[in-house]
């Protein structure tokens, strides 16, 4: 556990200094929220993919997929990844001739300032369930790795803080770069993680034939008005729900080229759509070896 802890540590400290040295590209205004435009494909992947892969990703959606199946999360990987397969399809290519700053740039370009500042106020209203459910899972994160020493909370301000000052300072370039580093990191850690667990819980088809009796590949939901409702509604939330938004929208626009940039969001959601499925296999494979344990951590998870 102590090695854990400071191999954790250090890949903070790491982030921060890859950041912090990102901000010294910044210079303007353009630099500082897309990079200058000036991003090579695969950072684009990197960062497209690092949209929606966070500690929700890790820690929510597998505890919803153990308790629900795949039909309960619908919205994320599935809505998640095709929201920006979507957007490299049909409109990166566009609001990438438009040169604009912003996603407000383009409701005000299209309508008038008064819509800019409304849609714009949406879509910060929109991400603060998003973004809470992050930091808190965050927090958890420092919890568990310290053994109960760092409480939740000060996990969730410890997290946030760290993420804040590069960000501060470098704006997209600080992100991009993070980003790069940091999903290297954690897809090969994963990977070599998900290929441990694999062993001790008997291998992949014994974990996947288990969830399939279980019920938990099921994906469609039962033919009643209720249901359906309450699936499309899941479904459509961010995988339309998200295509206007600055997140999505920055980072796509941060490309060297518009065809990098289709590309890049397409390639990007892919991936994501891939491996959002490795931290489930994690999860489900952690319930047959330990059920008690991963009761414990689920209970504790946010949804």
């Amino acid at each position: 556990m102590t090695t854990l802890v400071a191999f954790v540590g250090v890949y903070l400290l790491v982030s921060v200094a890859i950041g912090l040295f990102a901000a010294r590209r910044v210079k303007t205004a353009g630099d500082y929220a897309n990079a200058g435009r000036s991003l090579p494909l695969y950072i684009v992947i990197a960062t497209v993919f690092a949209t929606w892969f966070g500690s929700e990703t890790v820690l929510g959606v597998p505890a919803k997929f153990v308790d629900q199946g795949l039909g309960g999360i619908v919205e994320d990987p599935f809505g998640a990844s095709l929201c920006l397969i979507l957007v490299g399809m049909f409109f990166a290519r566009r609001l990438y001739r438009m040169n604009l700053l912003t996603i407000g740039d383009y409701y005000r370009q299209r309508y008038n300032r008064p819509v800019e500042v409304i849609v714009s106020i949406c879509i910060i209203v929109s991400y603060l369930g998003w973004v809470a459910a992050q930091i808190t899972a965050l927090g958890l994160v420092f919890n568990v790795l310290s053994q109960g020493a760092i409480s939740v909370s000060g996990g969730m301000i410890m997290g946030a803080s760290i993420v804040l000052i590069y960000t501060l300072f470098g704006g997209m370039w600080s992100v991009a770069l993070t980003d790069l580093f940091q999903m290297s990191i954690i897809v090969a850690g994963m990977i070599y993680i998900a290929y441990l667990v694999s062993d001790v819980a008997g291998g992949a088809g014994v974990v996947i034939h288990h969830a399939a009796n279980a019920g938990k590949l099921d994906f469609w939901p039962e033919p009643t008005g209720p249901e359906l409702l309450a699936f499309t509604g899941a479904a459509v939330t961010i995988m339309f729900g998200s295509i206007p938004q600055q997140d999505v929208f920055q980072r796509v626009m941060s490309a060297r080229t518009e065809t990098i940039s289709a590309t890049g969001a397409i390639a990007g959601g892919s991936l994501y759509f891939a491996f959002a499925f490795i931290p489930i296999f994690l999860a489900y494979s952690a319930q047959l070896i330990d059920p008690a344990m991963f009761a414990s951590l689920v209970k504790r998870t946010p949804s």
